[in-house]
């Protein structure tokens, strides 16, 4: 008998592995594929290497305005291919060894809930107290004509060995802006479209609007408001139908698509009794339990952002309610992360969101140009943006466009876990010159004291 059986070894099952270890579980976790599931194998980790290598010939090729004069004679796909696949195999190898350091029983092959004390795996079934499930989620391409048969995941991107001339990019999520990003600046021409007005529509709209901006002045086509009617195969590719207020054709080598979907089918759910939602995710509380007792639900099969840091610390949540040690997922506090350039940090209500939810809102807002740093290493496409409470000065949204924006919505995270209020913000004290100057600033401004910005009329 377990006291914990984890369904899934992505970062959410990990994370959730060693916390109950930690508190004395004797725990098993099930994985049908590779150890580190889509983060490690296929997604946050395979795509930050070829995203480096994209960042890196963009400052190649702009070095000149630093004196530097070089010039790129190639690109080698395969490279970059074996260095994902290393640095992929490095960490899945370490993670293993830590699970097994803490005592977790990893057991190989496809998990299904007999009921919520019984896993069967591959025919053994398997006693527990409890379960959680961190199954993850899986490439979902919506119900297009011609377009099941078309499309190419960020899977296959990442085993390219030679760059396609052409791709059109169905959606205008995270997954889609940063495959747009790396494709461009690999070479490929560029084309997103998608039904809502503007990409990342669920990010503050002064984030979409900037990013999209910058896309733009990079070359890439951006086609608000269109519906992707059909594909069909064409002698040097594919043809897109694409309606708005007029049918369009565009032909590119490659479609792209890079929606994803909660796991959770085929693991007998039903059976259990645990509630999913139309989306497919899983119905979780703030304690990350189902609506069975004694079964509990994290990462992107739990649906939300679908982002793997989300999944680790909901695992640690969860592990730690099986164990008997109560604790609260803060939701709120999820930071978002996007590694276009420029990049895209963001945690919180987007000003939108705040005014629909009823705040008497404060906006701070600091540009990157006037930013010493910035300026210095001409990186100065973005703005620091801050969302208050103007009658108490909370927090309740930071978004960063600009460099280093995902590692400056740490910042921001922390500052809105204390609860700090803009004013104690505004007066915390930067490294200078810093990017993280401009979260200060931004904070001064919804103060209404900015020191570099133009007084207000």
């Amino acid at each position: 008998m377990f006291d914990i059986i984890i369904i899934g070894g992505g970062p959410g099952g990990y994370a959730a592995a060693i916390r109950a270890s930690q508190l004395g579980g004797k725990v098993a976790l099930v994985e049908s594929g590779q150890i580190g599931g889509t983060c490690v194998n296929r997604g946050c980790i395979p795509s930050k290497i070829w995203m480096r290598s994209a960042h890196l010939l963009k400052q190649i090729k702009g070095a000149g305005v630093f004196g530097i004069r070089a010039e790129v004679r190639n690109i080698d796909f395969a490279a970059i291919i074996e260095r994902k696949d290393g640095v992929a195999n490095d960490i899945r190898m370490g993670m293993e060894s830590l699970l097994g350091k803490n005592g977790v029983k990893i057991i190989s092959g496809r998990a299904v809930l007999k009921n919520r004390r019984s896993v069967e795996v591959d025919g053994a079934v398997h006693e527990t107290r409890k379960v959680i499930i961190a199954a993850g989620s899986r490439m979902d391409v919506p119900d297009i004509k011609g377009l099941e048969d078309s499309a190419v995941t960020t899977s296959e991107v990442f085993e390219m060995k030679t760059m396609p001339s052409s791709v059109l990019i169905w959606g205008a999520g995270a997954i889609e802006v940063e495959m747009a990003t790396l494709l461009n600046l690999m070479g490929a021409k560029v084309t997103i479209a998608m039904e809502s007005q503007r990409i990342l529509p669920r990010e503050d709209g002064d984030t979409g609007q900037r990013l999209g901006q910058a896309l733009r002045s990079d070359g890439v086509e951006i086609l608000a408001r269109h519906t992707l009617k059909s594909v069909r195969k064409s002698k040097s590719g594919f043809i897109c139908q694409l309606s708005a207020k007029e049918v369009r054709e565009v032909e590119v080598e490659k479609v792209l698509v890079g929606a994803r979907r909660p796991n959770t089918a085929h693991l007998g759910l039903e059976s259990a009794g645990v509630r999913i939602k139309e989306d497919g995710a899983i119905q979780v509380n703030d304690r990350l339990e189902t609506t069975i007792d004694g079964i509990y639900a994290v990462g992107d099969a739990a649906g939300g952002w679908m982002l793997s840091h989300a999944a680790s610390g909901m695992g640690i949540v969860a592990a730690e309610n099986a164990m008997g040690k109560p604790s609260k997922f803060p939701f709120e506090l999820i930071p978002r992360g996007i590694w276009t350039i420029p990049q895209v940090g963001a945690v919180g209500l987007s000003e939108e969101e705040a005014e629909g939810q009823g705040y008497e809102v404060e906006v701070g807002d600091f540009p990157y140009p006037i930013n010493g740093l910035a300026m210095a290493q001409d990186q100065m496409t973005g703005a620091a943006k801050i969302v208050s409470d103007s009658r108490y000065g909370k927090i309740l949204g930071v978004h960063v466009v600009g460099a280093q924006a995902v590692e400056l919505v740490g910042q921001a995270v922390l500052a809105m876990q204390l609860e700090s209020t803009v004013g104690e913000f505004a007066r915390s004290i930067a490294v200078h010159p810093t990017f993280s100057e401009t979260l200060v600033e931004a904070s001064r401004d919804a103060a209404h004291w900015a020191l570099y910005l133009p007084p207000s009329s």
